[in-house]
């Protein structure tokens, strides 16, 4: 009897540790996190969730949304919470009262808790993007000044793009922190209830990005600012990063993923990223919206000039079709098929504008064609010039990186450069899983004497930091003894074409954009050092 009692006793103190680091692992998450059960009634909400409302974590244990909400807010929030609890996941924009009487914007997400065919309460997940709406607006009101203000539009240009620059970055860095540490505590073990917990998160997290991705990208079509690049292009691997990307989601609905192209150019020069994304607001909204059969993916040569060639990209599916009245306007910004808020698939509208957006940019055009009840075909051509023949060399599988990171490259000195600390301390813990010898600077300066004082394997170094930000570092340690070919990574929350453009001319050897994820890290790392040994 005594030995069960000490098991039950154990058995109690590891379930009341769990719950303790849950609640330690939800109070760091930026923005207002909640779980009801289906009752309506709390089961647990983070910090920023609890002062919002001015309740302790015991008393928001197990009371009514309504007694949190009020009856006015409750009211207005209940058909998204009915949807909800029918299964439906909902993303939307919504205004709220601020305790202090102030009105914001939320970026809302209703995600049920689903076991089996039962959901069991639902997360809700709030993040206040007043700042980026407002900003938006902002942007806007530019927009309508530069059509009448033509003498300022050159200045107006290059404020926006600074701005959109900082708000890329101000977004990127905590994103960047939230995935990060999500992916290192699922690395370190946890326990399948804080697993699903964490996917919530990290998908969550990573569907907020996507949309600020697309309103800032939108931002930056619109204003003229978003410049393609022209490099050797290999649409092979195009194809293969799109079929990786929609493996799981295409599987997970029971779908036959196909690929269909016909012979084109090995010499052709474009903006492999951008063409990638065109291709995958496709592909995605034809996975979203089909239920069963096929979604394939279609390249074809349209003509072929002695020094271009116009190329024809198409995703073909068997969903649910668009009726005719609404084709006419898909590829607006902000537009739908169905804009109903209770709408049972989500999405921001802003995908097919993009898309259309970006083909205009590659000198093609956009479009669709649609059966409702038989399926879509959306298709957008590209005009791309041709180069001189060369062997795009393939690179090594993105999930190959962290054994061969340890095979060849084990114990070698990393230096990482940020003046975040929490960047600095998940680049550390991400790179000393895999073997290597880590030290953190936390600006540029810090970092010259640093690598004045160690021979570093490689450098991830962040752009923008005091002192001496990372462009004036890396023209600073490229003139050091020994560092003429050392890797120097730009790991920046600057996302921008240009920003890469300013990183390689400085003496950089690769870009990575926050937040990524670390097997992008590895790959980029393990790249750059087999050059250098090559």
């Amino acid at each position: 009897m005594k030995l069960r009692t000490t098991e039950l006793a154990r058995a109690k103190e590891a379930a009341e540790a769990d719950e303790h680091f849950m609640q330690r692992l939800i109070d760091a998450i930026p923005g207002q996190v909640a779980y009801v059960n289906s009752e309506l009634r709390f089961e647990f909400a983070n910090k920023a969730y609890r002062d919002w409302f001015g309740r302790s974590a015991d008393e928001m244990k197990g009371i009514h949304l309504r007694d949190i909400l009020g009856e006015e807010i409750f009211q207005k929030s209940l058909q998204f919470v009915q949807a909800a609890l029918r299964g439906e996941t909902l993303s939307f924009l919504r205004t709220s009262p601020r305790p202090d009487g102030k009105t914001i914007y939320l970026w809302a997400n209703y995600v049920p808790d689903i076991q089996g065919n039962q959901v069991r309460g639902i997360f809700g997940l709030f993040s206040d993007i007043t700042d980026l709406k407002n900003a938006q607006l902002q942007l806007e009101q530019l927009n309508e000044q530069l059509k009448v203000r033509t003498i300022q539009a050159e200045a107006a240009n290059i404020a926006k793009s600074a701005f959109l620059a900082n708000m890329s970055h101000e977004i990127r860095t905590p994103m960047n922190g939230i995935i990060g540490m999500a992916n290192i505590l699922r690395r370190e073990g946890v326990s399948p209830k804080q697993a699903q917990r964490l996917d919530t998160i990290d998908t969550s997290a990573n569907h907020l990005l996507s949309v600020i991705n697309d309103i800032l990208d939108l931002s930056k079509i619109e204003a003229g600012m978003l410049a393609l690049e022209a490099l050797p292009l290999s649409l092979p691997g195009v194809l293969r990063n799109l079929t990786s990307i929609l493996y799981e989601p295409v599987n997970a609905k029971g779908l036959r993923l196909q690929v269909k192209t016909a012979p084109f150019p090995n010499n052709l020069v474009g903006d492999a990223t951008r063409l990638q994304q065109a291709m995958l607001n496709y592909a995605t909204n034809a996975v979203k919206f089909t239920d069963s059969g096929d979604v394939t993916l279609h390249i074809e040569l349209l003509e072929d000039a002695p020094d271009s060639a116009l190329l024809r990209f198409a995703v073909e599916d068997t969903g649910i079709g668009v009726a005719p009245e609404a084709l006419a306007r898909l590829f607006s910004a902000f537009e739908q098929a169905d804009n109903s808020t209770t709408r049972k698939y989500g999405g921001t509208g802003l995908g097919l504008a993009i898309t259309r957006h970006l083909a205009e940019l590659m000198g093609g055009e956009a479009g669709a064609e649609s059966t409702p009840g038989v399926g879509s075909t959306f298709w957008f051509t590209a005009r791309l010039k041709k180069g001189e023949e060369v062997a795009i060399t393939p690179t090594t599988g993105i999930g190959d990186a962290e054994t061969l990171i340890r095979k060849r490259y084990k114990g070698s000195r990393i230096l990482v450069v940020d003046d975040e600390p929490i960047n600095r301390e998940i680049a550390r813990l991400q790179l000393e899983a895999i073997g290597l010898v880590v030290e953190t600077a936390e600006d540029g300066a810090e970092a010259v004497t640093l690598a004045q004082e160690t021979a570093f394997a490689a450098i991830l170094m962040d752009m923008q930091m005091p002192n001496i930000n990372g462009l004036e570092a890396t023209l600073e340690i490229r003139k050091l003894p020994g560092y003429s070919k050392t890797p120097i990574i730009a790991m920046t929350a600057n996302a921008f074409t240009e920003d890469k453009i300013q990183c390689i001319e400085a003496g950089m050897t690769d870009f990575l954009s926050k937040p990524f994820k670390p097997d992008v890290l590895f790959a980029t790392l393990l790249c750059s050092l087999d050059q250098l040994d090559a």
